[in-house]
């Protein structure tokens, strides 16, 4: 076994430790999530996936940052009695993504994707700059509301992990390739026990509000 697919092989195992704590909104999620970025750095840099590796450096920011948002929310919880019903307002209760922020998330989505594109194809080798431009730009967005734990994030990551999974095979990542696989289809049941975890939140909180 070469050394690349040994460590194919290893961050894909850890990739699913990570998705198994995101399907259950575990806070242990995100230190899980600041390993798994040092394993692909390498991988997508040896493939010249450069986007896939910048989008890397990014979450290991990104999940400092969604584990001190998660760390600081229940700590919040703790210290003033709060119910799980109403940590809306503290930020740690999983719900859908406001209305509002749709028209942003999509600007924020169509410009990244532009500079990402125009990056790849002016710098560097990259053998599918646009394909690799759109998962960079939509991970970026899913991270963010993964840290906001808006409910939507999946889908995000669902159409992530195919589009990544079409990409890996077509550059011969196949291990990589065989993980996004199963990637593309956890998003599904994780909405599924997220929309099941708020359910319970928000009625806990109806019978808070009208018993004081």
């Amino acid at each position: 076994m070469g050394y690349e697919l040994m460590i194919e092989i290893v961050a894909a195992a850890i990739m699913l430790i990570y998705l198994w704590l995101e399907y259950k909104a575990s806070i242990w999620l995100w230190p899980v999530g600041v390993v798994i970025p040092l394993f692909y750095i390498y991988i997508y840099f040896v493939n010249k996936f450069y986007a896939d590796m910048g989008i890397n450096m990014y979450y290991l920011v990104a999940s400092a940052y969604g584990w001190f948002r998660w760390w600081k929310s229940e700590s919040l919880l703790k210290q003033e009695g709060l119910q799980s019903g109403e940590t809306a307002v503290l930020g740690a209760t999983i719900r859908f993504t406001p209305k509002h922020y749709w028209p942003k998330l999509l600007a924020v989505f169509c410009a990244l994707f532009a500079l990402i594109a125009w990056v790849l194809i002016r710098f560097t080798d990259s053998p599918v700059p646009f394909g690799d431009a759109f998962t960079t730009a939509l991970s970026i967005v899913a991270m963010w509301m993964l840290a906001q734990k808006y409910i939507e994030q999946w889908w995000f990551w669902l159409i992530v992990n195919a589009v990544s999974a079409i990409l890996y095979f077509w550059k011969g990542m196949t291990p990589t390739a065989v993980t996004y696989v199963v990637y593309s289809i956890v998003p599904v049941f994780g909405y599924r026990q997220w929309q099941k975890m708020m359910i319970p939140a928000a009625t806990e909180s109806l019978t808070n509000r009208y018993s004081r």
